[in-house]
């Protein structure tokens, strides 16, 4: 049966690349072997299949009814086999060269570079290029291997992988609420200083999403600073700002500091997923799958970050 099913597939490839260039002599010489022994492999397929895959002429084969279906078929299979073969080479490969990694701005400054050391340690021949921003990027136009995006984005050209919860919460310096009060319901927000959150994307101002009787509502309190970056912001609330909303992975190190202290944290909600995507072409690339276990250990179930946060809340 083995040796049965290796001369079929000797047959397929013989044929498919006949019918591809049109004559057995253009496939030998892209086989290296004699168009004869295209020629006897194309009969041999045909006999075991019962079927007339070429009318011959003296200069020229076209294909059967029976031979346009199975060529089309063929074409699929060996592409699928070099599909395989490339994946098994790349698992291979040692991860080199330069892979191009995009990111929003306070992922890349507060989660990736603070750990890309570690990718430098484990891959030495492999080099980052990190660009930073919230414009959205054409993967593919834009030849970059890897994205990292808030928020799922349909893309059939793409694939992706969920890393973490992208979470919101409202924090404050301690000293600003030594002195102005802790607000204990999101309402109570009208009447105290904050600080929001501007999308550079579109413009507009962060609605602040809070769950409150199990259901998530947002609100928009009147604010006395706006910033596009969110590292401005925790600036801001550092030195008695006022309140204002943050990703946790942005505030974490200021709570762990004791500039900052989570505020109505029992409200805070998960606003969307952080994901990582990546082009279907470069699903065995070396580089991307390098970069991707990367992401798996910076990313992990319970993100350290959340941690950090939960066990201020509790305080």
């Amino acid at each position: 049966m083995e040796q049965i099913g290796l001369e079929r597939l000797t047959g397929l490839i013989a044929f498919a690349r006949a019918a591809s260039l049109g004559s057995y002599t253009a496939a030998a010489r892209s086989l290296a072997v004699s168009p004869s022994a295209v020629s006897k492999s194309v009969q041999r397929l045909e006999q075991q299949l019962g079927l007339s895959l070429f009318t011959r002429t003296t200069r020229s084969l076209t294909l059967t009814a029976e031979g346009r279906d199975l060529h089309e078929r063929a074409l699929r299979l060996l592409h699928e086999a070099e599909e395989i073969e490339q994946a098994v080479l790349a698992a291979k490969a040692e991860p080199a060269g330069t892979i191009r990694v995009v990111a929003p701005l306070p992922i890349g400054t507060q989660v990736l570079a603070p750990r890309l050391a570690r990718l430098k340690a484990r891959f030495p021949k492999l080099t980052v290029d990190l660009r930073l921003g919230d414009e959205f990027v054409d993967l593919i136009k834009e030849g970059i291997d890897v994205a990292i995006r808030v928020g799922e984005l349909a893309d059939s050209r793409l694939i992706s992988r969920r890393l973490a919860p992208h979470r919101l919460c409202a924090f404050a310096s301690p000293a600003y609420l030594a002195e102005r009060g802790t607000p204990r319901h999101p309402d109570e927000l009208m009447r105290h200083d904050c600080v929001n959150f501007r999308f550079q994307s579109s413009g507009q101002l962060l609605r602040w999403p809070f769950l409150i009787g199990g259901r998530v509502v947002e609100i928009t309190p009147p604010s006395w600073a706006v910033a596009n970056a969110s590292d401005a912001i925790a600036e801001m609330l550092v030195a008695q700002g006022g309140i204002g909303i943050s990703p946790t992975y942005v505030a974490a190190r200021y709570v762990q500091r004791g500039e900052l202290v989570p505020v109505l944290a029992e409200c805070a909600v998960d606003r969307s997923t952080i994901t990582a995507l990546w082009p279907q072409s470069r699903r065995s690339n070396p580089n991307v799958r390098a970069f991707l276990s990367f992401l798996e250990e910076v990313f992990p179930p319970e993100p350290p970050w959340d941690a950090v946060i939960s066990a201020a809340a509790r305080i």
